[in-house]
């Protein structure tokens, strides 16, 4: 789902809000947790997940052009832990027929 989709579908179910308005506050709620990310701030959001920042510390790498060994520096990075609820309504809908690996 893209977030043009997710605007579409929540214009369709509440009625009374414009699209403009759905895009407006989904663009909101986006903005407010990339900033809160960004400040180094834990989101949780109960029956759904919460969303970190994980720390990867540097290291040497290789360039596979020419074998050369280049500093990789740290990083900070998003990370998501799925809740419990979501992860079991996700294992519900999975068919019987599909293996969780394909």
């Amino acid at each position: 789902m893209t977030r043009s989709d997710l605007v579409a579908h929540l214009s369709e179910r509440f009625s009374q809000l414009t699209q403009r308005d759905t895009e407006f506050a989904v663009k909101t709620i986006l903005d407010a947790m990339s900033d809160a990310l960004a400040r180094g701030h834990r989101i949780e959001i109960r029956g759904f997940g919460s969303f970190s920042i994980n720390r990867r510390p540097p290291r040497t790498g290789r360039n596979p052009r020419s074998g050369e060994q280049v500093l990789i520096p740290e990083k900070l990075v998003p990370h998501f832990k799925p809740g419990k609820a979501l992860r079991e309504a996700v294992d519900a809908q999975l068919p019987a027929d599909v293996s969780p690996s394909e």
